[in-house]
């Protein structure tokens, strides 16, 4: 019987993508990180997860994104990553960005969701004990609590960076007003607000109406998630819905945001992304690295052929004016925010 050898990360790892800076941090992060919403729980083989985070370190992406609630089961992505980076990434914990996030339904009983001190610092430490991990780099407030003083929320993320339990504090999903609120809040109690992690894709631009100005003034970051609209900026959707697709297993997409005239401008956008010599879901990511305020996109991978071709967009050529002008004819608004009401509140 043989053992396979240990995970030596590739000498050219940082050679391939390059890194921008988070807002006026010190952090510099990949231009493209990896997320494990989907792809990394019980469902999928450990193997392939495994190869998929491998490969990405090889090819210079130091972020993987996570929370508290990713699975299926909840919790089963921190735990599977806490097995890979215990076997794989323990010795390069000094080259990687961690986060995780708390703010969604995790636990039974009233202390199992959103914004309370007593819920954020016990989801904190019950996902640092599943990745196997003393700290994680960012921590998040995944949403915004109407019902809890904000004061009490940022208070926790505070805690937790001066516990050593984090080293920057984030948050996900909050109205251009309420990030002001938020980075207020840190900055007087002396945590600086790192990062926002809204979702934003050519069919959901909502962060381009203040929030992005709003993080510009602020100094904040911004990593934008589902920058493929949760699959529609793909070539998955072209011709239909796929049986194993999101849409058809009820995962994060529903069927019915994918008619006739959504399929329109999806279409159209693939021709201009085939014109460039790209894939639509390359040339949605190269859309959404834009604006320099931009500091990463979070993407999903389900196999290491994904990752690399969605990767690629970073090889792709900048946009021109005239490509740009043709996209927003048809990056127009499809339904797909599923975190407005957080964003809203």
């Amino acid at each position: 019987m043989t053992t396979e050898p240990p995970y030596v990360a590739a000498s050219d790892r940082y050679e391939h993508l390059g890194y921008r800076r988070t807002g006026r941090s010190g952090l510099l992060l990949p231009p493209i990180s990896l997320g494990l919403w989907h792809n990394f729980g019980d469902d999928k083989p450990i193997e392939s997860q495994r190869a998929i985070l491998r490969r990405a370190f090889d090819l210079g992406v130091t972020h993987f994104d996570l929370a508290n609630n990713y699975g299926p089961p909840y919790g089963a992505a921190e735990a599977n990553f806490g097995k890979i980076f215990a076997q794989d990434f323990r010795p390069y914990r000094d080259e990687l960005v961690l986060s995780t996030k708390a703010g969604y339904d995790m636990w039974p009983g009233p202390y199992g969701e959103w914004g309370s001190r007593k819920y954020v610092l016990a989801s904190l430490d019950q996902s640092l004990a599943r990745m196997g991990v003393d700290y994680v780099d960012i921590f998040y407030s995944h949403r915004f609590d109407p019902e809890t003083p904000l004061e009490e929320t940022m208070g926790a993320l505070d805690t937790a960076v001066r516990s050593g339990r984090a080293l920057y504090a984030g948050i996900s999903s909050y109205s251009p007003e309420r990030t002001a609120q938020a980075a207020r809040i840190l900055h007087d109690l002396g945590t600086p607000l790192l990062i926002h992690q809204p979702s934003y894709s050519m069919l959901n631009r909502w962060i381009e109406e203040a929030l992005l100005d709003t993080l510009g003034s602020l100094g904040v970051g911004c990593i934008a998630f589902s920058p493929l609209a949760q699959g529609m900026l793909t070539d998955r959707y072209l011709s239909g819905i796929p049986a194993d697709s999101r849409a058809a297993q009820g995962k994060s997409l529903d069927p019915g945001m994918i008619d006739e005239r959504a399929l329109t401008h999806v279409r159209a956008l693939n021709d201009i992304a085939s014109a460039r010599g790209q894939s639509l879901a390359q040339l949605a990511l190269t859309w959404a690295l834009r604006d320099p305020r931009m500091t990463s996109l979070v993407i999903g991978a389900s196999s290491v052929r994904q990752l690399e071709n969605n990767l690629a967009a970073l090889d792709g050529p900048p946009l021109s004016d005239d490509e740009l002008a043709a996209i927003d004819q048809h990056a127009v608004d499809a339904g797909i925010n599923l975190w407005q009401t957080s964003s809203q509140a």
